[in-house]
């Protein structure tokens, strides 16, 4: 069963989480992910990541961390590898959040280069500290870098989550619309950013990014080594 779905109008592709009720981010979920990046890359095409409506994802599949102390690192691991993919991807990124978007949810959409947001009564933010997990690395060095400083406590330390308005000061979107304005808003996007140069858009995203990606690349490392307990 495919836990994604890509649909493709000539360069731009769209990938759409579709793993059940809260889109459980599993390894096949990453793995699909992945498949889909490398024909993205391919194509050279601009693209966008979604979910259903109402949920982008609620995080990391419970099943497979609570399985094993490996599994879980296993994943996080794969998790943050994706992150740092799409942090450095060649071709800009869109995130079109569908709606809630929790934890590794919230993580995904910190790694896009520009996030969409849409209105309604949905909660987007980094909860581990509040179900039990201390903050991995690589999750912090995201955060670090791509979450406003004064909201960086408040999501990191305190695990408070926001509404979509509040998201936006925070740092999780660069603005937000009607659900129903969601992935037009986003198409319309991808087609103005088809007009960059792609090249000096890599070159440009990889000056900017590289102490992040360095400092990414490290804590990776280092949470491959971590007790994960939840």
């Amino acid at each position: 069963m495919d836990l994604i779905k890509v649909e493709i109008d000539n360069r731009i592709h769209t990938i759409t989480l579709n793993n059940g009720k809260v889109n459980a981010i599993s390894p096949q979920v990453i793995n699909e992910i992945n498949a889909a990046l490398d024909h993205a890359e391919q194509d050279k095409a601009v693209v966008i990541l979604t979910g259903q409506p109402g949920i982008f994802s609620g995080g990391y599949d419970l099943k497979t961390m609570k399985e094993s102390s490996a599994s879980a690192i296993a994943l996080v691991t794969a998790g943050s590898t994706l992150a740092r993919r799409m942090l450095s991807f060649p071709l800009p990124i869109i995130g079109a959040c569908s709606g809630h978007a929790i934890a590794k949810g919230a993580f995904l959409m910190l790694s896009c280069d520009y996030r969409i947001g849409c209105k309604g009564d949905f909660k987007i933010g980094l909860n581990e500290v509040a179900i039990g997990m201390t903050m991995h690395d690589a999750g912090i060095e995201i955060a670090r870098h791509r979450i406003s400083s004064n909201y960086l406590t408040r999501s990191v330390i305190n695990a408070e989550l926001f509404p979509p308005e509040t998201a936006i000061l925070a740092g999780f979107f660069d603005h937000i619309v009607e659900p129903n304005q969601l992935l037009e808003s986003a198409k319309v996007l991808a087609k103005q950013m088809l007009s960059l140069n792609m090249f000096a858009h890599q070159g440009t995203k990889l000056k900017l990014r590289k102490s992040m990606l360095s400092a990414l690349d490290a804590a990776i490392e280092k949470d491959a080594t971590m007790e994960l307990k939840l």
